[in-house]
């Protein structure tokens, strides 16, 4: 075994990437990339009637789209393989042997209608749910008989049923546990698949996996797994739990409260780059009071030492503002190419190149996510409707005579530029008496659809002069 640091990230294919999923995965990747160390992929779908036929595929899609490129893996391989744990069976069989040659687990042949019965006698008591070891004693004898019968069985690891277990935690700290609280955990379920317990400690053996980063719901697994490492007689890799994600009513992040896929947040238009930044902040803090992280500082200023206790509240306004610093802030082209799919579901033309990036250059200054984009630019493709309040101002005396002054000098214009919008605008103070709102608003609205916008020789400059002409011909009386 080196002394290179190797971590993981082992999802369980039962659905969408959960954005606390995406946390663990971009804690380990961080800690592996700060390191110097190896970041592996592992699907763990031993529990079949949980898989999700395509939650692999989406998985890896999602990780790719933000960014997260692990070195070892399903579709990369690696030396460590195969990397999903359904078709590493007869190496857990084996290990599985060694647990009840060494008297560490037994088999269990209770059905589930002893369970049951079992956990409503607890409930009736006020007991501890948990399995009550009725199958911990039986001899050899018994146990060949229940197998020569053909009964159903499951393997259990036979825990302590005295004393604590001590730990380490690099978030945490000391932790300990007393074994009268912990379940005797199933090894290998009914259809021969081994449980997580079981296939994540030989795993993660296995593959040398030096720290496991995960969520802080798995601390309590923790007494289970280091009982499996020390019955096999193997050196456990360091624990370090993440907080939890918390909603701003300081409850567990649920699907209840609204989205928590990732791909539902690059569906909706946030960056890759700033839904990283956002969830990095999420259970850890850099040294000074910086918010702002490139991929590249996140690699250089990550500390697992920095990650939180306390849970981390999912701020949904907080993205909004990090991912419109990032949409006014990046490249304008990769900003072009991400909205691109917007633009060509709302239908509209963006076959002019250069008009397209003028565009998208506005409208990345009025907007949190790229899904508002397109609602924010529709002007310079629809010709808007009016309101009553807009056609007063339309119809005005003063705007009428606007529109025409307007019409008659842009005609005469081989081109507009910058310059001479502002000359004109200059002359219908000087020449009309217009000014202020009673200039600027008609002068919108009739080219923008509303009396905000952008300023006016932008708004000229991405229309033409031919659009311009028309869509101010269309309001003259």
């Amino acid at each position: 075994m080196s002394n290179e640091i190797r971590v993981r990230f082992a999802p369980s294919p039962t659905g969408y990437l959960h954005v606390g999923s995406l946390r663990t995965a971009l804690y380990n990747y961080l800690y592996a990339r700060k390191t110097c160390g190896k970041f592996v992929l592992r699907i763990e779908d031993t529990d079949r009637s949980r898989y999700v036929e395509g939650a692999v595929e989406n998985l890896i899609e999602t990780l790719q789209a933000v960014g997260l490129e692990y070195d070892e893996g399903p579709d990369k391989g690696g030396d460590f393989g195969p990397y999903f744990q359904s078709k590493r069976t007869d190496i857990y069989k084996k290990y599985l042997q060694e647990l009840l040659d060494k008297d560490a687990a037994y088999y269990c042949f209770c059905t589930e209608d002893d369970l049951k019965k079992m956990r409503e006698e607890q409930i009736a008591n006020k007991m501890d749910i948990r399995y009550d070891g009725r199958c911990r004693n039986l001899s050899k004898e018994q146990i060949q008989e229940k197998l020569d019968q053909a009964k159903p069985y499951v393997i259990r690891a036979k825990i302590p049923d005295e004393g604590e277990v001590v730990f380490f935690d690099i978030v945490r700290e000391r932790v300990n546990i007393k074994w009268e609280t912990v379940d005797d955990q199933v090894l290998i379920k009914s259809d021969g698949y081994p449980t997580y317990h079981l296939a994540n400690v030989v795993d993660d053996h296995l593959m040398e996996i030096t720290h496991v980063i995960r969520g802080e719901e798995w601390l309590s697994s923790v007494p289970k797994h280091l009982f499996l490492y020390q019955a096999l007689g193997w050196k456990p890799p360091k624990m370090c739990h993440l907080p939890l994600l918390l909603n701003p009513d300081k409850s567990k992040l649920s699907k209840r409260q609204g989205d928590v896929a990732v791909e539902d947040f690059l569906k909706k238009g946030y960056l890759p780059e700033a839904l990283l930044n956002f969830i990095a902040l999420l259970g850890w803090h850099a040294k000074g009071d910086d918010e702002l992280f490139t991929m590249d500082k996140l690699e250089k200023e990550f500390s697992l030492k920095r990650i939180s206790k306390a849970g981390a509240v999912f701020d949904i306004e907080k993205l909004n503002w990090m991912n419109g610093h990032y949409l006014r802030n990046l490249e304008l082209g990769y900003i072009a190419i991400k909205a691109k799919s917007c633009f060509i579901e709302a239908g509209f033309d963006i076959s002019d190149n250069e008009k397209y990036l003028k565009i998208v250059d506005v409208a990345r200054n009025r907007i949190s996510t790229l899904s508002e984009i397109t609602e924010a630019v529709k002007p310079f493709f629809i010709v808007s409707t009016y309101s009553e309040e807009d056609q007063q101002i339309i119809n005005n005396k003063n705007s009428q005579k606007l529109f025409t002054f307007w019409l008659e000098n842009l005609k005469a214009l081989d081109f507009i530029t910058e310059d001479s919008i502002n000359q004109l605008l200059k002359r219908s103070t000087e020449e009309l008496g217009i000014k202020g709102k009673d200039l600027y608003f008609p002068l919108r609205l009739a080219l923008f659809g509303s009396v905000h916008g952008p300023e006016l020789p932008v708004i000229f400059d991405i229309l033409g002069k031919n659009e311009v002409i028309n869509r101010l011909q269309k309001l003259v009386k």
